[in-house]
């Protein structure tokens, strides 16, 4: 998760939602549900360090989702099934009031149930399986104390072992909720998975057209609430030449300096403050020795805006530079006439990746919901925008937040991630009150 600067043009939370929250604190259930946390962090640090021990690289999470299966099996949701792409699915129907004043689990909640009955919704809880590291990487998983160590353990071993921390309270203890729960793991969060686990979840008709609501957990911490999505995209720019010897063939298109031109122009192009809007060229690569012209040269340019236009934009004006770069090249090389005409030059741009942009209306209900429970919780936490998995939903105009597990970690994306477990109950009490109030607690 990438946050920016705080929003700051968010309205007074409605006193509807106030109301909702400090009733549902009241509950005896909930309060029982405060206490599981407490009682269960030996739990949740074992999950987190099992799964952590797993590896899961984009494209190649199938052993982490089979481990993720079975725990939500064990827990008791029902309907666990892992889908096409990898995703984890487990779902927890609720309860219902009897007419005698005694809580029942809805009759939907039959393990064998697989088909979602005509209009029902669901709010969806979930968290990324995938990590940014390659399956060789050592993982030595360890703890002290209350922090654990090692590579994944924040990055999403805090959001997972939250969610499985919900999942197993609500399986535990009776809270009556009018819509049911349906838990993901989901694939394909990190780098060039590109959210390739969200997109199919939101193409799915099942899931697209019952997804209510959408809290996703990327993450440790409870300070943050991201509620716009920061779009992306990524290029790999390859351009291809004759190549040669520095001496002989002096003057044949040398596709190095085609990029250097191309970087030039492009990075002279003014962006907008507002919609914040930037690009980056983050990697080049290209040549095999001082005394060479290269065959080939590549780079990788990544653009970021939370505006769909600017991002086009952008994108437009890094082709038009390639191509100016590569007449520009090919030209000087045929009015050198000690060099033979040679096969030309070529530049391919290649998708790398695409994340849409998407901004929750600032009335929404989820986030409404989420800085009422902030506001009962006496938690300070700021509305942001960052790339998450909650893009896709998002984009498409529905309801979703990202926010953190709980506790706080560091050293995300390296061998000395951390997470400390400090601070993962107001975490968890945060999650939970949330999805709470967005399914009609008590109902």
């Amino acid at each position: 998760m990438s946050p920016a600067p705080p929003r700051a043009d968010l309205p007074e939370i409605a006193p509807t939602m106030h109301q909702e929250i400090a009733r549902l604190i009241a509950l005896p259930e909930v309060r029982s549900a405060f206490n599981w946390f407490r009682s269960q962090e030996t739990q949740l640090a074992q999950w987190q360090m099992e799964m952590a021990r797993i590896p899961a690289p984009p494209f190649a999470e199938s052993a982490r989702a089979a481990w993720l299966a079975e725990r939500f099996r064990e827990i008791g949701l029902t309907d666990v099934r892992i889908d096409d792409v990898g995703n984890v699915f487990g779902v927890h129907q609720g309860y219902r009031r009897t007419n005698c004043g005694q809580t029942t689990p809805s009759p939907l909640a039959s393990p064998t149930s697989v088909h979602v009955p005509s209009g029902q919704r669901y709010v969806a809880l979930s968290a990324h399986i995938d990590t940014v590291f390659p399956a060789n990487t050592p993982l030595n998983i360890r703890q002290q104390g209350s922090r654990l160590y090692g590579p994944g353990v924040s990055d999403n071993g805090a959001g997972i072992a939250a969610m499985m921390g919900i999942a197993a309270v609500v399986c535990a203890i009776p809270l009556r909720h009018a819509l049911p729960f349906v838990f993901i793991g989901n694939v394909g969060e990190e780098g060039e998975g590109d959210l390739r686990g969200m997109r199919h979840i939101f193409s799915t008709p099942r899931w697209k057209d019952s997804i209510a609501y959408s809290v996703i957990l990327d993450g440790a911490g409870a300070d943050t609430i991201v509620s716009e999505a920061l779009g992306s995209r990524r290029f790999e720019v390859i351009v291809r030449g004759p190549g040669g010897h520095s001496w002989s063939d002096f003057g044949s298109p040398n596709p190095i300096v085609i990029l250097a031109r191309a970087i030039d122009v492009f990075t002279a192009t003014p962006v907008p403050t507002a919609p914040k809007t930037t690009f980056n060229i983050g990697l080049i690569r290209g040549g095999t020795s001082v005394n060479s012209i290269p065959e080939s040269a590549s780079m990788k340019v990544d653009i970021r805006s939370t505006s769909m236009a600017e991002m086009e934009r952008l994108e437009q004006t890094l082709r038009l530079a390639l191509n100016r770069a590569v007449e520009d090249e090919t030209m000087a090389a045929e009015m050198k006439s000690a060099v033979q005409r040679r096969p030309g030059v070529t530049c391919e741009v290649v998708a790398i990746g695409n994340r849409p942009a998407g901004e929750l209306a600032t009335g929404a209900r989820i986030l409404h919901a989420i800085r009422a429970v902030d506001a009962q919780l006496n938690n300070a936490a700021q509305v942001q925008r960052a790339s998450t998995d909650a893009n896709i939903p998002m984009s498409l105009g529905l309801e979703a937040i990202a926010i953190g597990g709980g506790g706080t970690g560091g050293g995300a994306h390296t061998l000395q991630e951390w997470f400390d477990s400090t601070g993962r109950e107001l975490g968890l009490k945060r999650i939970l009150l949330t999805l709470l109030a967005l399914a009609g607690a008590g109902e």
